[in-house]
């Protein structure tokens, strides 16, 4: 399975995974709190997490006990973890969209929307995702992409579906329609930073969305729950938000937006069937038809071949790679390459134009334009 692949249906699978646990903390503070303490749990979390790779890769660079730090310096270059100034704007519009705006709207929705309706219009984020990437970020797709886009998001609306939505006028339909546009737009801005280090992305907008949601939740009323509460929160935050969020940003970087969207649409369909182990529930028709229709959408994904000739353009950036076709440079103070035996590792390095031609996906290196 391609490792891009792999990210995102892991990112669904926490996501999808997080939600039974979410409802049941539902019960004990307002939704507004919930969304705070989730978010903020994913950012403090990786927050914690970014810090224990520092004092790693400080204690390789010193040679403190088990390291050799001649041996780690010889093998591969002093990785680079900072985002370029270049990519700020993107990321703190992904976070505006997604950390912001989208929870408070999503939370204003939810309060005067059915909960049938309200499921079946967060399919929208996989649907709006795609298109968005496809019309106005020019990502490349054919028919094979779109028919098992498509699959997988009529399963994860059939999935969701509980009757018919209750009539009314329909605002909050609206509010959640809206938060789901917000959250398409931060999935595609993201996308635009996704060669820079995932955890910090990832951490970076935890935080801020943590911040705006705990700040209105505490400003309308709302008190902090229970210590147990709030550490419950936090630790399914940091898997089903933050470890999930770092495995989407490396999933973009490797698949592109649109497909990426699409496995991660299979997030419902994991929350169902962790669902179903609990006491009480027992899977039915529509649970094993919408399962149908989201193995069949990921299988044409996943026998896609897109491959034709393509050229690349001179290109500086930092990312963790390995060398490979794209990959062909020399390090600072080094007669050659870095041998095979070096790894994956990151830093600063410019790639030459290339043309050739072999089967890829659109990602970090392959955003080049398709003939209509």
């Amino acid at each position: 399975m391609h490792r891009g692949v792999a990210c995102a249906l892991a990112s669904a699978v926490l996501f999808g995974a997080s939600t039974p646990f979410a409802k049941m903390l539902s019960a004990h503070m307002p939704p507004q709190m919930l969304a705070g303490l989730l978010y903020m749990g994913s950012g403090l979390g990786l927050l914690v997490c970014l810090l224990l790779r520092r004092l790693a890769q400080y204690a390789a660079r010193t040679g403190t006990p088990g390291h050799s730090a001649g041996a780690v310096q010889a093998q591969r270059p002093p990785a680079s973890n900072a985002l370029p100034a270049t990519d700020l704007p993107w990321l703190a519009g992904a976070i505006l969209a997604g950390g912001v705006a989208a929870p408070v709207l999503l939370m204003t929705g939810l309060g005067s929307t059915p909960a049938s309706s309200a499921s079946l219009l967060l399919n929208l984020e996989g649907v709006l995702t795609a298109l968005l990437a496809w019309f106005v970020f020019h990502e490349n797709v054919d028919r094979r992409i779109f028919f098992g886009m498509l699959l997988i998001v009529l399963a994860g609306v059939l999935l969701s579906w509980r009757g018919q939505p209750a009539p009314g006028v329909p605002w909050g339909a609206l509010a959640i329609a809206a938060a789901c546009l917000c959250w398409a737009v931060d999935n595609n801005l993201t996308r635009k930073v996704s060669a820079g280090d995932a955890l910090q992305i990832a951490a970076l907008k935890g935080l801020a969305a943590g911040a705006v949601n705990l700040s209105l939740a505490l400003a309308l009323g709302a008190h902090l729950p229970a210590a147990a509460l709030v550490s419950g929160a936090a630790v399914v935050g940091f898997a089903g938000y933050g470890i999930s969020l770092v495995l989407f940003v490396l999933a973009l970087r490797l698949l592109g937006t649109a497909r990426t969207g699409a496995y991660f649409s299979a997030a419902p369909f994991a929350g169902a069937l962790l669902s179903l182990c609990m006491p009480g529930e027992a899977p039915g028709m529509v649970f094993w038809l919408a399962a149908a229709m989201m193995g069949l959408g990921i299988c044409l994904h996943l026998s896609e071949r897109h491959q034709h000739a393509h050229s690349h353009e001179a290109l500086e950036h930092s990312h963790e790679h390995s060398h490979d076709e794209h990959h062909q440079h020399q390090h600072d103070g080094e007669s050659s390459q870095l041998p095979d035996n070096g790894g994956r590792h990151s830093h600063l390095h410019r790639h030459a134009p290339l043309s050739h031609s072999h089967a890829h996906f659109p990602d970090i290196h392959h955003r080049h334009p398709h003939r209509k």
